[in-house]
C-alpha cells in the first residue's frame, strides 16, 4: 500500500484527459456524484474512452438509461426492463467509476446464516485496514434472495436523481449466482464520489442484474483491491458548467 492517497482532477478536452493507460491502484471517475444527483445525465464520456482506465466498474448511461456493470473488460447495460445488454463502445456515460482490477486480498465467506446487505457491508468494513482510502471489491457468490433496481431513460428537462429514482424498476431475484462489482469510498469524498459501499450485480448467465438494494448472501469469494489514487475527469460541457453544486446533498 502506498504511503499517500493522490487526487487528480482534470477538465478541458475529454479525449485528452482520458488517453492514458490503466494504472495499478487508481480509481478513475467520470464526472462527480454531486453532478449526477443534480440531474446532469448528459453522457460526456464514451465507453471507449472509459475502457482506457480499466476493466472493472459501475456507472450509468446517457440520460440515466439503466445501470452499468463493467466486468472483465466488457460493459453491460441493465435496462429498466430488467434485461442485460452488451454495451458498445460508442455509448456514453454521465457518471462512472472504473479501475484496473488487481486484488490485494482474498477472502472466502461461508456461513450457515446468510448475510443481508447491511450485514455484508459491516463484514466488509471489518476487513478494511483503513477507511481513509478507496477500494474496489469483487464478490462472486450464491444469493438466496437479491433485490436490485434500474432507472428508466430520462427525458429533458432532466429531474434531480432523487426524483428520477421514484420511477425506478425494482426486481427480486431468488436463488441466483453471480458477481457483485463495487467500490468503497471514504466519507470525506461525499459530493465527489458515492460515499460508503456501492454495488451493482450481474448474474452468472449475464441475463439479469442492477444496482443492489438488498441481498441474502450465502457463500462467496471476495477480492479486494486497495486504491490509493483518485482521478476525476470533469465534463467539458455546458450542462455541467451550469450546475449549482454548492448545496450539500
Amino acid at each position: 500500500m502506498s504511503a499517500t492517497t493522490a487526487y487528480a482532477f482534470t477538465s478541458g478536452s475529454q479525449s485528452q484527459a482520458l488517453q492514458v493507460s490503466p494504472q495499478r491502484g487508481v480509481l478513475f471517475q467520470a464526472s462527480t456524484y454531486g453532478a449526477l444527483q443534480a440531474g446532469d445525465y448528459d453522457g460526456a464520456t464514451t465507453l471507449k474512452d472509459l475502457r482506457a482506465h480499466g476493466d472493472f466498474g459501475v456507472g450509468t448511461f446517457d440520460a440515466l438509461d439503466g445501470e452499468m456493470v463493467l466486468l472483465n473488460g466488457t460493459f453491460y447495460q441493465v435496462k429498466s426492463d430488467g434485461n442485460v445488454y452488451v454495451a458498445n463502445d460508442s455509448m456514453r456515460t454521465p457518471f462512472a467509476d472504473v479501475t484496473s482490477f488487481e486484488p490485494d486480498s482474498q477472502l472466502v465467506l461461508a456461513s450457515n446464516s446468510p448475510l443481508n446487505y447491511s450485514e455484508l457491508q459491516q463484514y466488509l468494513d471489518g476487513q478494511l485496514p483503513t477507511k481513509n482510502i478507496f477500494y474496489a471489491v469483487k464478490i462472486t457468490g450464491e444469493c438466496s434472495y437479491l433485490e436490485v433496481r434500474s432507472p428508466p431513460r430520462q427525458v429533458m428537462p432532466y429531474p434531480p436523481l432523487s426524483d428520477a429514482l421514484k420511477n425506478q424498476s425494482i426486481f427480486e431475484l431468488r436463488n441466483v449466482t453471480g458477481t457483485f462489482v463495487g467500490f468503497f469510498s471514504p466519507q470525506y469524498s461525499k459530493g465527489i464520489c458515492v460515499p460508503g459501499w456501492h454495488f451493482h450485480f450481474l448474474t452468472a448467465d449475464k441475463n439479469r442484474g442492477g444496482h443492489v438494494l438488498d441481498v441474502m448472501l450465502q457463500r462467496a469469494a471476495i477480492q479486494i483491491d486497495d486504491l490509493t489514487t483518485l482521478s476525476v475527469a470533469l465534463p467539458n460541457a455546458t450542462s455541467f458548467y451550469a450546475l449549482n453544486l454548492t448545496n450539500d446533498t
